[in-house]
């Protein structure tokens, strides 16, 4: 199932901040969760936004982006916890969020925002978000509502 993902109502909010700044100007925005395990858990610490190229409906991390990000999280010991993006739409995993996805290890998650996040605040943020898990066949699943805060929470 893979550990806990623990983030903070200000990582969310910053979270929230990104996405809609490029809702804005019509452009999805990815947003990675960034944290140190402990245990059954990983505790986020980081809302970072790589270097990304964008538009209505993709999200791309060109290679000086992912440079970029191993560097940091190699320098601060961090791990990738989850990626969050947004959609021009209702909240699905595309086949371009399948193939672009950031975190590849089984139990992943990759939580998608509808409509670019403008409507969605910290308290609905867990309700509005569909939330997918990677499986072992490496295939983005949808977690049931009433089974996500299995796999993360805010706090």
């Amino acid at each position: 199932m893979g550990a806990l993902v623990v983030v903070s109502a200000p990582v969310v909010a910053k979270t929230l901040l990104e996405l809609r700044g490029a809702g804005t100007e019509n452009c999805e925005r990815v947003v990675l969760w960034l944290g140190a395990r402990s245990g059954n858990y990983v505790n986020v610490s980081e809302a970072f936004v790589p270097l990304q190229e964008a538009e209505e409906d993709y999200f791309w991390i060109p290679q000086r982006g992912m440079s970029e990000l191993l560097s940091h999280l190699h320098q601060n010991r961090l791990m990738t916890a989850a990626q969050v993006h947004s959609h021009p739409g209702h909240a699905f995993h595309s086949e371009a969020d399948d193939r672009w996805a950031i975190v590849r290890h089984e139990g992943a998650l990759s939580l998608v925002v509808p409509f670019f996040g403008l409507s969605t605040t910290e308290e609905t943020f867990t309700g509005d978000a569909a939330v997918f898990q990677l499986s072992k066949g490496n295939r983005w699943l949808e977690v049931p509502p009433e089974s996500v805060h299995r796999r993360y929470r805010i706090e």
